[in-house]
């Protein structure tokens, strides 16, 4: 593969979340639309209604099968609209889908939807997971079978909306989270200021629930302080997390400065250590990715716009190699 490849031109889609699943690559996605709203900096023009899943068995020129509509808002009882990225973990034979969508009084939280195969159909719990917030889910299965939840988005993802205990945030321990009193006025942390970390919570046995209070995930530079919150490489939205010779590797997205970054840990909880930009900046808002291994290669999914579409929020799927250098660092592509 010596370019980026658009995986599925026939559509808009975003935010893929790629995972391997009985030797076959799935890709779960949010589904872009023009759905008519006009732009603001909270994404209100992002009216995705329902998920798709696609999948492959050979990444550089095979044929992408869409196996259609495996959630739609209309079937979830607490989801209003805006159902933004998504990830799909396996665990004894059941497929559980982890969602992002706002409710009826326009607060996101997120959702769990369960299926006996990877295609779907996914069928929706009737209430959101308790005490979730935000968006942009990734579930990683450890090598022991936990499987945690990382999660996160400022602006349009309200996490500003919800702060940390002073003692939780000086003891950087589990925490109970609250609704900010003025949700009018983002709570972004002053110039100077540690960054708004993204969260972290390990499932329940059934993947239904988070089994604790979110732990914020602290990204530190090689001196072991916290991004500042001015700092262009502080986490933004997009979690991902996978590993590489036993080390944790989260990555995400900086927003407004359009980075793809990494930060390693040898505990999922972290603390992680920034050390680098994976991706130049793609055209459209934020760099929204997943990594995965495939036969032996590893593999970097993440959305674009086509040259030829000037309307920024249709996005569309695109993928290629990572390769990882001697030290465990990753090397930076070209988009």
């Amino acid at each position: 593969m010596k370019e980026p490849r658009y995986l599925f031109p026939d559509d808009y889609m975003a935010d893929p979340s790629a995972n391997v699943f009985n030797d076959r690559l799935y890709i779960y996605p949010s589904h872009d639309r023009d759905s008519g709203e006009a732009f603001d900096d909270d994404g209100g023009h992002f009216q995705m209604k329902d998920y798709h899943v696609l999948s492959l068995d050979n990444v550089e020129n095979g044929a992408i099968t869409d196996h259609g509509v495996i959630l739609d808002v209309e079937q979830v009882e607490w989801a209003e609209k805006q159902m933004w990225d998504n990830d799909v973990v396996e665990k004894d034979g059941k497929y559980y889908l982890v969602f992002s969508a706002k409710d009826y009084n326009g607060v996101f939280h997120l959702g769990v939807a369960v299926a006996d195969n990877p295609e779907g159909p996914f069928k929706p719990e009737p209430h959101p997971i308790r005490g979730s917030f935000s968006i942009d889910p990734c579930v990683f299965k450890d090598d022991d079978g936990e499987i945690y939840c990382y999660f996160g988005g400022l602006w349009g993802g309200q996490l500003q909306w919800y702060t940390l205990t002073p003692e939780a945030s000086k003891n950087n321990e589990g925490v109970v989270m609250g609704p900010a009193a003025d949700k009018k006025t983002p709570l972004f942390l002053k110039e100077g200021s540690p960054a708004v970390p993204s969260f972290v919570a390990r499932m329940s046995d059934d993947v239904k629930q988070f089994c604790e209070a979110p732990h914020p995930v602290v990204i530190v530079d090689e001196n072991g302080e916290p991004l500042k919150a001015e700092d262009p490489h502080r986490f933004f939205e997009a979690s991902w997390m996978h590993k590489y010779n036993g080390k944790y590797y989260f990555s995400y997205s900086t927003g407004d400065s359009h980075f793809l970054c990494y930060a390693i840990s040898d505990n999922p909880y972290g603390p992680f250590t920034f050390k680098g930009v994976i991706l130049d900046p793609v055209v459209g808002w934020t760099t929204h990715h997943s990594i995965v291994k495939y036969k032996g290669e590893w593999f970097l999914f993440y959305h674009d716009c086509v040259p030829s579409n000037d309307t920024t929020w249709l996005r569309s799927l695109k993928v290629q190699k990572l390769y990882y250098n001697e030290d465990g660092t990753i090397q930076k592509v070209k988009n």
